[in-house]
Protein backbone atom coordinates (compact mmCIF):
# COMPACT_ATOMS: atom_id res chain seq x y z
CA UNK A 1 0.00 0.00 0.00
CA UNK A 2 1.38 3.17 -1.13
CA UNK A 3 0.39 6.97 -1.63
CA UNK A 4 3.37 9.29 -3.11
CA UNK A 5 6.05 11.01 -1.68
CA UNK A 6 4.86 14.41 0.53
CA UNK A 7 1.48 13.52 0.26
CA UNK A 8 -0.20 15.00 3.91
CA UNK A 9 -2.64 13.03 5.43
CA UNK A 10 -5.65 15.12 6.66
CA UNK A 11 -4.44 15.55 10.43
CA UNK A 12 -6.08 19.10 11.07
CA UNK A 13 -9.31 17.73 10.43
CA UNK A 14 -10.43 21.75 10.60
CA UNK A 15 -10.38 24.27 7.90
CA UNK A 16 -9.62 27.93 7.95
CA UNK A 17 -12.45 29.50 10.15
CA UNK A 18 -13.14 26.57 11.70
CA UNK A 19 -12.35 25.55 15.21
CA UNK A 20 -11.33 21.90 16.40
CA UNK A 21 -13.20 19.99 18.63
CA UNK A 22 -13.24 21.82 22.24
CA UNK A 23 -12.84 19.92 26.08
CA UNK A 24 -14.22 22.26 28.22
CA UNK A 25 -13.82 21.22 31.83
CA UNK A 26 -16.28 23.57 32.91
CA UNK A 27 -15.58 23.01 36.53
CA UNK A 28 -13.17 21.64 38.68
CA UNK A 29 -15.91 20.70 41.47
CA UNK A 30 -16.84 17.18 41.72
CA UNK A 31 -18.59 14.75 44.41
CA UNK A 32 -15.41 11.87 43.54
CA UNK A 33 -12.30 11.58 43.58
CA UNK A 34 -10.70 9.47 41.00
CA UNK A 35 -7.29 8.40 41.50
CA UNK A 36 -6.57 8.70 37.92
CA UNK A 37 -8.28 11.93 37.49
CA UNK A 38 -6.12 14.05 35.05
CA UNK A 39 -8.13 17.33 36.46
CA UNK A 40 -7.19 16.95 39.73
CA UNK A 41 -10.50 17.66 40.32
CA UNK A 42 -12.06 17.88 43.89
CA UNK A 43 -8.95 20.32 44.32
CA UNK A 44 -9.56 23.86 45.66
CA UNK A 45 -8.25 26.64 42.83
CA UNK A 46 -9.03 27.91 39.72
CA UNK A 47 -11.12 30.42 39.44
CA UNK A 48 -14.39 28.96 37.53
CA UNK A 49 -15.64 30.98 34.67
CA UNK A 50 -18.96 32.94 35.34
CA UNK A 51 -21.99 32.20 33.55
CA UNK A 52 -21.53 35.49 31.39
CA UNK A 53 -17.92 34.51 30.62
CA UNK A 54 -19.10 30.82 29.32
CA UNK A 55 -22.05 31.85 27.24
CA UNK A 56 -19.03 34.21 25.81
CA UNK A 57 -17.06 31.51 25.13
CA UNK A 58 -20.01 29.34 23.33
CA UNK A 59 -20.59 32.13 21.29
CA UNK A 60 -17.06 32.37 20.29
CA UNK A 61 -17.04 28.31 19.44
CA UNK A 62 -20.21 28.42 17.57
CA UNK A 63 -18.72 31.91 15.15
CA UNK A 64 -15.41 29.43 14.90
CA UNK A 65 -17.74 26.65 13.77
CA UNK A 66 -16.16 24.41 16.30
CA UNK A 67 -17.85 20.64 15.29
CA UNK A 68 -18.34 19.53 18.98
CA UNK A 69 -18.23 21.00 22.34
CA UNK A 70 -17.35 18.22 24.85
CA UNK A 71 -18.42 19.39 28.47
CA UNK A 72 -16.19 17.92 31.00
CA UNK A 73 -14.95 18.44 34.74
CA UNK A 74 -14.74 17.50 37.59
CA UNK A 75 -18.61 16.88 37.38
CA UNK A 76 -19.97 19.08 34.81
CA UNK A 77 -23.18 18.36 36.32
CA UNK A 78 -22.25 20.28 39.59
CA UNK A 79 -22.07 23.20 37.73
CA UNK A 80 -25.02 25.26 38.29
CA UNK A 81 -25.52 26.98 34.77
CA UNK A 82 -25.52 23.29 33.70
CA UNK A 83 -28.86 23.21 31.68
CA UNK A 84 -28.16 26.96 30.62
CA UNK A 85 -25.06 26.31 28.88
CA UNK A 86 -26.32 23.35 27.12
CA UNK A 87 -29.10 25.21 25.99
CA UNK A 88 -27.52 27.86 24.75
CA UNK A 89 -25.10 25.76 23.17
CA UNK A 90 -27.38 24.07 21.25
CA UNK A 91 -29.42 27.37 20.52
CA UNK A 92 -25.96 28.55 18.76
CA UNK A 93 -25.48 25.60 16.40
CA UNK A 94 -23.42 23.41 18.46
CA UNK A 95 -23.55 19.68 19.23
CA UNK A 96 -22.67 19.19 22.85
CA UNK A 97 -21.54 16.15 24.58
CA UNK A 98 -20.89 15.43 28.11
CA UNK A 99 -18.59 13.24 30.39
CA UNK A 100 -19.90 12.15 33.64
CA UNK A 101 -19.08 10.13 36.41
CA UNK A 102 -23.17 9.45 36.10
CA UNK A 103 -23.40 9.22 39.71
CA UNK A 104 -25.97 11.96 39.63
CA UNK A 105 -28.25 11.14 37.01
CA UNK A 106 -31.56 10.77 38.59
CA UNK A 107 -34.99 9.89 35.96
CA UNK A 108 -35.63 13.92 36.26
CA UNK A 109 -31.97 14.82 35.01
CA UNK A 110 -32.08 11.78 32.29
CA UNK A 111 -34.90 13.29 31.18
CA UNK A 112 -33.65 17.43 31.38
CA UNK A 113 -30.48 16.24 29.38
CA UNK A 114 -32.52 14.44 26.29
CA UNK A 115 -34.97 17.90 26.31
CA UNK A 116 -31.56 19.79 26.16
CA UNK A 117 -30.29 18.04 22.64
CA UNK A 118 -27.25 16.87 24.50
CA UNK A 119 -25.75 14.68 21.67
CA UNK A 120 -24.37 12.43 23.73
CA UNK A 121 -23.67 11.20 27.58
CA UNK A 122 -20.42 9.16 28.28
CA UNK A 123 -20.39 7.81 31.39
CA UNK A 124 -17.23 6.29 33.47
CA UNK A 125 -16.93 2.98 34.59
CA UNK A 126 -13.34 1.55 35.17
CA UNK A 127 -14.32 -2.28 36.84
CA UNK A 128 -16.87 -3.74 38.49
CA UNK A 129 -18.59 -2.94 41.74
CA UNK A 130 -15.49 -2.89 44.58
CA UNK A 131 -12.85 -2.26 42.09
CA UNK A 132 -14.53 0.65 40.20
CA UNK A 133 -15.50 2.36 43.45
CA UNK A 134 -11.24 2.18 44.39
CA UNK A 135 -10.70 3.66 41.40
CA UNK A 136 -13.79 5.76 41.87
CA UNK A 137 -12.72 6.62 45.56
CA UNK A 138 -16.34 6.40 46.70
CA UNK A 139 -18.02 3.32 47.96
CA UNK A 140 -21.28 2.85 46.23
CA UNK A 141 -19.98 4.95 42.97
CA UNK A 142 -20.64 1.85 40.54
CA UNK A 143 -24.34 1.43 41.67
CA UNK A 144 -25.19 5.02 41.25
CA UNK A 145 -23.46 5.16 37.75
CA UNK A 146 -24.87 2.17 36.57
CA UNK A 147 -28.52 3.94 37.47
CA UNK A 148 -27.27 6.67 35.99
CA UNK A 149 -27.16 4.81 32.50
CA UNK A 150 -29.97 2.52 32.82
CA UNK A 151 -31.52 6.17 33.66
CA UNK A 152 -30.92 7.72 30.03
CA UNK A 153 -31.05 4.16 28.09
CA UNK A 154 -34.78 4.44 29.41
CA UNK A 155 -35.14 8.18 28.96
CA UNK A 156 -33.94 7.87 25.44
CA UNK A 157 -30.70 9.53 25.81
CA UNK A 158 -27.65 8.66 23.74
CA UNK A 159 -25.59 7.43 25.90
CA UNK A 160 -22.22 5.16 26.63
CA UNK A 161 -19.48 3.16 28.79
CA UNK A 162 -15.78 4.81 29.02
CA UNK A 163 -13.65 2.77 30.48
CA UNK A 164 -9.75 3.46 31.43
CA UNK A 165 -7.62 0.16 31.30
CA UNK A 166 -5.16 -0.28 34.02
CA UNK A 167 -3.90 -3.22 35.86
CA UNK A 168 -6.18 -2.38 38.36
CA UNK A 169 -9.33 -3.85 36.28
CA UNK A 170 -7.59 -5.55 32.93
CA UNK A 171 -8.95 -9.25 34.71
CA UNK A 172 -12.66 -7.93 34.45
CA UNK A 173 -12.90 -7.21 30.69
CA UNK A 174 -14.85 -10.14 30.10
CA UNK A 175 -17.02 -9.37 32.62
CA UNK A 176 -17.12 -5.28 31.36
CA UNK A 177 -17.99 -6.90 27.71
CA UNK A 178 -20.74 -9.13 29.49
CA UNK A 179 -22.48 -5.62 31.50
CA UNK A 180 -22.08 -4.23 28.01
CA UNK A 181 -24.81 -6.54 26.08
CA UNK A 182 -27.04 -7.24 29.04
CA UNK A 183 -27.29 -3.68 29.71
CA UNK A 184 -28.04 -2.88 26.45
CA UNK A 185 -25.21 -0.07 26.35
CA UNK A 186 -24.79 1.21 22.51
CA UNK A 187 -21.53 2.42 22.69
CA UNK A 188 -17.91 1.69 24.83
CA UNK A 189 -15.13 3.48 24.92
CA UNK A 190 -11.67 1.62 26.24
CA UNK A 191 -9.29 4.70 26.97
CA UNK A 192 -5.75 3.80 27.58
CA UNK A 193 -4.20 5.69 31.04
CA UNK A 194 -2.86 8.90 30.29
CA UNK A 195 -0.04 10.50 33.04
CA UNK A 196 -1.56 13.67 33.88
CA UNK A 197 -3.14 15.51 37.09
CA UNK A 198 -3.49 12.33 39.78
CA UNK A 199 -2.84 9.98 36.99
CA UNK A 200 0.77 11.45 36.87
CA UNK A 201 1.81 8.58 40.13
CA UNK A 202 0.20 5.85 38.09
CA UNK A 203 2.62 5.06 35.54
CA UNK A 204 3.51 1.56 37.60
CA UNK A 205 -0.44 0.81 37.17
CA UNK A 206 -0.44 1.15 33.54
CA UNK A 207 -0.73 -2.17 31.11
CA UNK A 208 2.67 -3.69 30.22
CA UNK A 209 3.12 -3.60 25.99
CA UNK A 210 2.29 -7.23 26.60
CA UNK A 211 -1.14 -6.65 28.50
CA UNK A 212 -1.97 -3.73 26.45
CA UNK A 213 -1.77 -6.42 23.25
CA UNK A 214 -3.39 -8.88 25.14
CA UNK A 215 -6.42 -6.61 26.24
CA UNK A 216 -6.85 -5.33 22.72
CA UNK A 217 -6.93 -8.91 21.25
CA UNK A 218 -9.92 -9.56 23.76
CA UNK A 219 -11.87 -6.24 22.67
CA UNK A 220 -10.82 -7.12 19.10
CA UNK A 221 -12.36 -10.72 19.38
CA UNK A 222 -15.35 -9.72 20.92
CA UNK A 223 -15.90 -6.81 18.30
CA UNK A 224 -15.62 -9.94 15.73
CA UNK A 225 -18.06 -12.16 17.94
CA UNK A 226 -20.71 -9.65 17.97
CA UNK A 227 -20.59 -9.14 14.62
CA UNK A 228 -20.91 -12.47 14.02
CA UNK A 229 -23.86 -12.83 16.22
CA UNK A 230 -25.79 -9.68 14.90
CA UNK A 231 -24.90 -7.51 17.91
CA UNK A 232 -24.64 -4.45 17.11
CA UNK A 233 -22.41 -2.60 19.71
CA UNK A 234 -19.61 0.93 18.76
CA UNK A 235 -16.11 0.14 20.22
CA UNK A 236 -13.65 2.49 20.13
CA UNK A 237 -10.34 2.34 21.76
CA UNK A 238 -9.00 5.86 23.16
CA UNK A 239 -5.48 7.63 23.99
CA UNK A 240 -2.70 5.15 22.40
CA UNK A 241 -2.64 5.84 18.58
CA UNK A 242 -0.34 2.60 18.10
CA UNK A 243 -3.52 0.84 18.29
CA UNK A 244 -4.61 2.27 14.73
CA UNK A 245 -1.20 0.34 13.75
CA UNK A 246 -2.08 -2.47 15.63
CA UNK A 247 -5.36 -3.03 14.02
CA UNK A 248 -4.03 -2.52 10.74
CA UNK A 249 -1.37 -4.86 11.20
CA UNK A 250 -3.70 -7.51 12.42
CA UNK A 251 -6.10 -7.26 9.71
CA UNK A 252 -3.69 -7.10 7.18
CA UNK A 253 -2.43 -10.40 8.20
CA UNK A 254 -5.94 -11.89 8.69
CA UNK A 255 -7.56 -10.00 6.18
CA UNK A 256 -5.32 -8.13 3.47
CA UNK A 257 -8.39 -7.32 1.81
CA UNK A 258 -10.12 -5.43 4.63
CA UNK A 259 -6.91 -4.14 5.79
CA UNK A 260 -7.02 -2.08 2.04
CA UNK A 261 -9.99 -0.44 3.05
CA UNK A 262 -9.23 1.09 6.36
CA UNK A 263 -6.18 2.26 5.15
CA UNK A 264 -7.45 5.13 3.74
CA UNK A 265 -9.65 5.66 6.88
CA UNK A 266 -7.04 5.40 9.42
CA UNK A 267 -5.10 8.27 6.97
CA UNK A 268 -7.64 10.27 7.14
CA UNK A 269 -8.00 10.22 10.66
CA UNK A 270 -4.17 10.99 10.99
CA UNK A 271 -3.34 9.55 15.02
CA UNK A 272 -2.76 12.48 17.83
CA UNK A 273 -4.47 15.73 16.67
CA UNK A 274 -3.46 17.40 20.10
CA UNK A 275 -3.56 21.13 19.25
CA UNK A 276 -4.61 20.39 15.33
CA UNK A 277 -7.98 19.22 15.41
CA UNK A 278 -8.63 19.16 19.81
CA UNK A 279 -8.13 21.48 22.39
CA UNK A 280 -9.20 22.38 25.73
CA UNK A 281 -10.76 25.15 27.72
CA UNK A 282 -10.12 24.72 31.18
CA UNK A 283 -12.23 25.82 34.55
CA UNK A 284 -10.36 29.16 34.22
CA UNK A 285 -10.43 29.69 30.92
CA UNK A 286 -6.89 28.92 29.78
CA UNK A 287 -6.54 27.33 26.37
CA UNK A 288 -4.51 23.89 25.98
CA UNK A 289 -3.56 21.60 23.32
CA UNK A 290 -5.44 19.30 24.96
CA UNK A 291 -7.02 18.18 28.30
CA UNK A 292 -3.68 16.54 29.51
CA UNK A 293 -1.54 19.15 28.81
CA UNK A 294 -2.15 21.53 31.87
CA UNK A 295 1.64 22.40 32.10
CA UNK A 296 1.41 24.29 28.36
CA UNK A 297 -0.79 27.50 28.18
CA UNK A 298 -1.97 28.74 24.87
CA UNK A 299 -3.41 31.48 26.24
CA UNK A 300 -6.69 32.64 28.35
CA UNK A 301 -10.35 33.27 26.68
CA UNK A 302 -10.87 36.28 29.09
CA UNK A 303 -8.01 37.88 27.40
CA UNK A 304 -8.63 36.79 23.88
CA UNK A 305 -10.70 34.74 22.46
CA UNK A 306 -10.45 30.92 22.06
CA UNK A 307 -10.56 31.73 17.96
CA UNK A 308 -7.87 34.32 18.11
CA UNK A 309 -5.82 31.79 20.43
CA UNK A 310 -6.42 28.68 18.29
CA UNK A 311 -5.65 30.36 14.98
CA UNK A 312 -2.23 32.56 16.16
CA UNK A 313 0.20 30.62 13.68
CA UNK A 314 2.86 32.36 15.85
CA UNK A 315 2.15 30.55 19.14
CA UNK A 316 5.23 28.63 19.32
CA UNK A 317 3.64 24.87 20.60
CA UNK A 318 1.23 24.83 18.45
CA UNK A 319 3.43 25.47 15.73
CA UNK A 320 5.15 22.67 16.67
CA UNK A 321 2.29 20.39 17.41
CA UNK A 322 0.99 21.04 13.73
CA UNK A 323 4.62 20.21 12.34
CA UNK A 324 5.96 17.77 15.25
CA UNK A 325 7.60 15.22 12.56
CA UNK A 326 10.48 18.14 12.90
CA UNK A 327 10.72 17.94 16.63
CA UNK A 328 9.88 14.06 17.89
CA UNK A 329 12.89 12.26 19.22
CA UNK A 330 13.50 8.64 19.95
CA UNK A 331 11.39 5.85 18.79
CA UNK A 332 8.83 8.10 17.36
CA UNK A 333 10.91 9.93 15.17
CA UNK A 334 12.16 6.90 13.05
CA UNK A 335 8.48 5.39 13.30
CA UNK A 336 6.96 4.64 9.54
CA UNK A 337 3.62 4.77 11.12
CA UNK A 338 3.41 8.77 11.99
CA UNK A 339 0.65 8.86 9.02
CA UNK A 340 -1.85 7.05 11.15
CA UNK A 341 0.00 7.78 14.92
CA UNK A 342 1.58 10.86 14.43
CA UNK A 343 3.75 10.39 17.37
CA UNK A 344 0.89 9.35 20.08
CA UNK A 345 0.90 11.11 23.37
CA UNK A 346 3.18 14.09 23.96
CA UNK A 347 2.00 14.81 27.92
CA UNK A 348 2.83 10.54 28.36
CA UNK A 349 6.31 10.99 27.15
CA UNK A 350 6.52 14.45 29.35
CA UNK A 351 5.08 13.33 32.63
CA UNK A 352 7.64 9.63 32.25
CA UNK A 353 10.54 11.45 32.45
CA UNK A 354 13.73 10.29 30.97
CA UNK A 355 17.59 10.36 32.19
CA UNK A 356 18.47 12.71 34.99
CA UNK A 357 20.87 13.70 32.29
CA UNK A 358 18.05 14.62 30.26
CA UNK A 359 15.02 15.33 32.11
CA UNK A 360 11.30 15.54 30.73
CA UNK A 361 11.19 15.72 27.87
CA UNK A 362 7.91 17.06 25.08
CA UNK A 363 9.06 15.75 22.21
CA UNK A 364 10.41 12.32 23.36
CA UNK A 365 8.48 8.62 22.82
CA UNK A 366 5.67 7.95 24.44
CA UNK A 367 6.36 5.02 26.58
CA UNK A 368 2.99 3.64 26.01
CA UNK A 369 3.47 2.95 21.98
CA UNK A 370 3.76 -1.03 22.66
CA UNK A 371 4.86 -2.14 19.30
CA UNK A 372 7.99 -3.58 18.83
CA UNK A 373 11.07 -2.23 17.32
CA UNK A 374 10.50 -4.17 14.00
CA UNK A 375 6.67 -3.05 13.67
CA UNK A 376 7.87 0.88 13.84
CA UNK A 377 10.69 1.02 11.26
CA UNK A 378 12.82 1.69 9.77
CA UNK A 379 10.99 4.76 7.92
CA UNK A 380 11.47 4.15 4.25
CA UNK A 381 12.19 7.91 3.50
CA UNK A 382 12.84 7.59 -0.39
CA UNK A 383 9.85 5.94 -1.43
CA UNK A 384 7.30 7.12 1.14
CA UNK A 385 5.46 3.54 1.57
CA UNK A 386 3.12 2.20 4.79
CA UNK A 387 1.95 -1.47 5.36
CA UNK A 388 4.62 -3.02 3.17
Amino acid sequence: MRYEKGAIPNLAGVGPGRGPVVVWNATRRCNLRCIHCYADANTPGGEELTPAEGLALIDDLAGFQVPVLLLSGGEPLLRPDFFDLVGYAGQKGLRVTISTNGTLIDREVAGRLKQAGVGYVGISLDGLAEQNDFFRGHKGAFTAALAGIRHCRDAGQKMGLRLTLSRHNFQQLPDIMKLVEEEHIPRVCFYHLVYAGRGSSLQEDDLSGAETRTALDQIMDWVEDMERRGVGREVLTVDNHADAVYLYLRLKQRNPERAALIWPLLLANGGNRSGIAIGQVDWSGTVHPDQFSAAHPLGNVRERPFSAIWSDSSQPLLHMLRHRREYLKGRCAGCRWLDICNGNFRARAETAGHPPEVGPDFWQADPACYLTDGEIGPRDTDREQRGN
